[in-house]
């Protein structure tokens, strides 16, 4: 009796009964392993052409595998496929119920007082059996294949036939295309001709693909119910519900089917020990399966397969090797991203990410005009730049102080030439304006991903959707179940009983040390990096080459800048980890709410460590250094560094180039490339057969899930935003110091997207498609970091550069409205006789003439003054002036961005009306259906009133009430 082949040709009726006989016949214990479980003595010829993508049979399709890992007996190679002593009965046991017995034991597994299993693999063994029967039960078709050739390693095949997925789409409220054709609104008079031509400019970017074609028609779609199946089209039953869609019905039905005997079947009896061995069953089978069977490693693995390979000659075509070629390749880097065969292969969820990342993409594209704009103006004007002049003007000879005690000497200020001049390529006022555009950008970005998104939701049939509650994750059932045996209840109670926050106090508190030290980890290390920069900078002094003492201040600079890339991509990997432990140790209910506590700790972890050394150089270096005389010590020994004389900006343009590029070049590209291609071969490694009949098997061609199961397990898509929000963060928090970032982020997102996707294609297993209607948490933080942007580009014009004190000359106290005399204007003096003891350089005439009076960059008076070395009112000028740029400069762009987040309209005006359309639309097929039903009821009581006329008897009236009646169903 082969009842599970014939799923996809009976009714829905029929199919129902049979479910219900295959019950009823394994609970008299008929084992039907022939045709349920294994069917692996009919094989058909053309089966292995298929390379493991069909059951044994070439019809089913394979929708999920199960891997786990066994004991092999000695001498199993040789045996048939499917074959091995022992576990072949296994197998071929696995559709019965748990009543049964085992190969090889005495006793069920469900009897009474049963003894714990003597092997651990026997153990696992057990609740794999005890799963797998739940499987069969819920309507799931499995197919074992243990002769593989990976050493050890077991495959559970999966196939979902006809009547479970109508089951569960219903329950899941799958929208899915009806019959119903329309017209999607189109454009016209000249709009149409600009988007033709459009069409037409940019069709040799447009990847080739069906699915990205502009679309004139669209099915209507409605939530999938088993009783309305003539709405939808279902003349190819095989491709209605496409790969993705059933394996998303597999892993829903993977997630809520129960380990129910193992659970209750050591809960027999009382005393601690039962209460111990029933805790211990509970968390090894969980009360929501698989999840808590691969954490407890009865599983190894459990992913949906690739469609096929990707590369060879003799591939046949799939949506793999489709977007291998048009999407996964570098040669195609300048193509617009075929998202909808993204989201029909990856699902929503990764869709919404490449959509994103390509809208950001896109964004860019202005903003690294605008940015190389300001840049080239910057080349241009340097030589007109007055104060630079003036700096690099050896006529002036102006002597400045020393940079450090002792070790260094005076030395003239057009020393720091080339620095002063490199200085205005970013500090001009272009800079300022850049400012205010890149904020601009931002909201303009935010509110274009708002739009694009609810197209999106609209063509992939999201609206309406919302996210059900998860499943409580394993770890929480675990910890609930916990604490009702420290209560001593009863199990049927353990439902009732939940974490609440004084369960989760202690996770808390570790949770706030464990931040504030991290936190305090990372300023140690940016203190570290300033001891480092100031001793570096006395020892190179004390250097007798010229060359070495002149290049001091790059020297360290730079040499810092690596030291601090390096620590920030180590430690970027120590909080990733560190932030997931925090996280499961609070033991978050659901998987959502567990993927944004961790969001919200590894981003702000890793957004303290990626800017902290910015920060400092931008808001902290040269503003506590105290003055000639007086200077301000880090442990009474290390003098506080100072900013060159032409401001931090350059330096801090440098700090932020190199981290930047840093990060994007080892940590987004090497590693990702790196680390997976290594994780694979030590999986390749670990997996290489040893003996030679192990080498040949191995040398034929793998099936699919033996190929897919080599690959890397998904990890999710936390890191890829990560990486791109900290980017984001570059891009605009300190635009105004490298207006050039937003060209390398262009660069790098071009080459990040196709490397991602092939690292989806190829390298990963396929995911599981998650249904999404946003990218969530992110969003919200993308807009924090674009509030944040303003603030701090706003404090970087006012403080950092030189702008503000510029404006404040040139009107205040120029003499001629130019800006000669600026230089002097900034620099104060002082008599180098009031040096403190051991301070003065211990070569004066290292110039070649005695020095009474040098100059350094601040304002205080002179000492010639009676008050001398105080504050001037000069230095609160500039400061009142810098105070009230910030003020404005804030709430003047805050206030056009919420303008125009205000003026671009969240869903778009064509796609509003398309979603109204659609809604009257399916009123409208509802009412037909209705009159239909109604005029066939008509029809056939006025039939059964017209045969009941000609004869003479007192038959009670056809209708609803009448025993005649069969309800009048289309």
């Amino acid at each position: 009796m082969r009842v599970n082949e014939k799923y996809s040709t009976l009714p829905a009726e029929d199919r129902s009964v049979h479910i219900i006989n295959i019950c009823a016949i394994e609970d008299v214990g008929y084992l039907p392993s022939e045709g349920t479980l294994l069917n692996s003595l009919s094989v058909d010829p053309d089966a292995e052409c298929k390379y493991g993508l069909y059951f044994t049979d070439g019809k089913r399709k394979v929708d999920y595998v199960l891997v786990y890992h066994y004991k092999r007996p000695s001498g199993s190679r040789t045996l048939a496929r499917r074959v091995p002593p022992s576990d072949a009965a296994l197998a071929a046991a696995r559709s019965v119920k748990q009543d049964q017995p085992l190969p090889g034991q005495g006793r069920p597994v469900g009897a009474d007082e049963p003894e714990p299993p003597a092997d651990l693999h026997e153990d696992k063994q057990s609740r794999r059996e005890e799963y797998e029967g739940n499987l069969l039960e819920a309507g799931l078709e499995l197919e074992h294949d243990l002769d593989t050739k990976i050493h050890g390693v077991g495959f559970v095949k999966i196939h979902a036939p006809w009547n479970v997925l109508c089951r569960e789409a219903e329950f899941l409220k799958l929208k899915m295309p009806t019959k119903k054709l329309y017209h999607i609104h189109e454009t016209r008079g000249l709009l149409k001709k600009i988007n033709s031509v459009l069409q037409k400019i940019t069709d040799p970017i447009q990847p080739k693909v069906a699915e990205h074609r502009p679309q004139t028609m669209k099915r209507l779609s409605y939530p999938f119910s088993r009783e309305k199946q003539h709405l939808f089209d279902l003349t190819d039953k095989d491709s209605f519900f496409d790969s993705k869609t059933r394996s998303t019905i597999v892993y829903e039905i993977l997630k809520r089917t129960t380990c129910a005997k193992a659970k209750y079947s050591m809960g027999q009896g009382g005393g601690r020990k039962k209460e111990s061995a029933l805790l211990s069953k509970r968390r090894k089978c969980g009360k929501h399966g698989i999840t808590s069977l691969l954490a407890n490693g009865v599983y190894a693995a459990a992913y949906p397969l690739h469609d096929g390979d990707y590369e060879g000659e003799r591939v046949e075509f799939n949506d793999r090797k489709l977007l291998y070629e048009e999407w996964a390749s570098y040669g195609v880097f300048y193509k617009y991203q075929p998202i909808d065969l993204v989201r029909k292969y990856f699902g929503e969820k990764i869709g919404l990410y490449f959509a994103w990342l390509g809208v950001y993409t896109q964004m860019l594209i202005p903003a690294s005009v605008v940015g190389v704009i300001v840049f080239l103006y910057g080349c241009v004007t340097v030589n007109e730049n007055i104060p630079s002049i003036e700096m690099c003007d050896q006529r002036h000879n102006i002597t400045m102080c020393p940079l450090c005690d002792k070790t260094c000497s005076y030395w003239k200020m057009s020393s720091a030439c080339a620095t002063a001049r490199a200085s205005h390529l970013f500090d001009n006022p272009a800079t300022v304006f850049f400012s205010v555009f890149m904020a601009l950008w931002a909201a303009t970005f935010m509110e274009h991903w708002k739009r694009k998104q609810m197209r999106l939701n609209y063509r992939w049939d999201l609206t309406g959707f919302e996210e059900e509650e998860d499943h409580p994750r394993a770890e929480y059932e675990a910890r609930v179940l916990e604490k009702s045996l420290r209560r001593e209840s009863k199990s049927t109670e353990t439902d009732k009983v939940k974490l609440t926050w004084r369960d989760r106090f202690p996770a808390y508190v570790t949770n706030l040390v464990s931040i504030v030290f991290m936190v305090a980890v990372t300023f140690a290390i940016v203190l570290g990096v300033i001891i480092y920069r100031i001793s570096t900078a006395a020892a190179l002094a004390m250097n007798s080459s010229p060359s070495v003492r002149s290049n001091i201040r790059v020297t360290v600079t730079a040499t810092a800048v690596i030291i601090n890339l390096v620590v920030i991509i180590l430690l970027d990997e120590v909080y990733g980890c560190i932030a997931r432990w925090l996280t499961k140790i609070e033991v978050p209910k659901t998987e959502k709410s567990f993927e944004e506590r961790l969001i919200f700790k590894a981003f702000l972890l890793k957004f303290v460590n990626s800017y902290t050394p910015i920060f400092y150089v931008a808001f902290f270096k040269g503003r506590f250094v105290g003055r000639p005389g007086d200077y301000v010590y880090i442990f009474r020994s290390f003098r506080m560094e100072e900013c060159a004389p032409g401001g931090c900006l350059m330096e801090l343009c440098i700090q932020l180039s190199i981290i930047m590029l840093g990060k994007q070049l080892i940590q987004n590209n090497l590693f990702e490339i790196g680390i997976p291609k290594m994780k694979k071969f030590i999986r390749y490694l670990r997996l290489k057969p040893q003996s030679p009949s192990d080498r040949d098997e191995h040398a034929k061609r793998r099936r699919r899930y033996e190929a897919d199961f080599t690959l890397e397990p998904f990890a999710g898509l936390t890191p890829e935003y990560m990486e791109m929000i900290i980017q984001f963060g570059f891009v605009t928090l300190f635009v105004a110091s490298f207006p050039l970032a937003p060209l390398f982020a262009l660069l790098n997102n071009i080459i990040e997207i196709r490397l991602d996707a092939k690292k989806f294609v190829t390298e990963l297993r396929r995911p599981v498609a998650v249904r999404a209607k946003d990218i969530g948490i992110w969003y919200n933080i993308l807009r924090g970091v674009g509030k944040l942007a303003v603030i701090i580009n706003a404090f970087v014009i006012s403080f950092t550069s030189d702008f503000i004190p510029r404006l404040v000359y040139l009107y205040t106290y120029s003499a001629d409205g130019t800006m000669h005399g600026f230089v002097n204007h900034t620099l104060s003096s002082f008599n180098v006789s009031d040096f403190q003891d051991g301070t003065a350089p211990s070569d004066p005439l290292d110039l070649g003439y005695e020095v009474q009076i040098c100059r350094y960059k601040d304002y205080r008076e002179p000492p010639w003054s009676e008050h001398k070395y105080d504050i001037s009112k000069d230095f609160w000028a500039v400061l009142a002036a810098r105070l009230a740029f910030v003020i404005v400069f804030q709430n003047l762009v805050m206030f056009m961005s919420d303008f125009v987040d205000w003026v671009i309209p969240d869903i778009p005006k064509d796609i509003s009306q398309q979603i109204h359309k659609e809604k009257a639309l399916m009123v409208e097929l509802f009412m037909r259906e209705e009159q239909g039903r109604q005029l066939l009821l008509d029809t056939w009581m006025e039939k059964g009133r017209r045969k009941d006329e000609p004869c003479n008897h007192h038959s009670p009236k056809a209708g609803p009430d009448g025993p005649e009646y069969h309800g009048g169903v289309l």
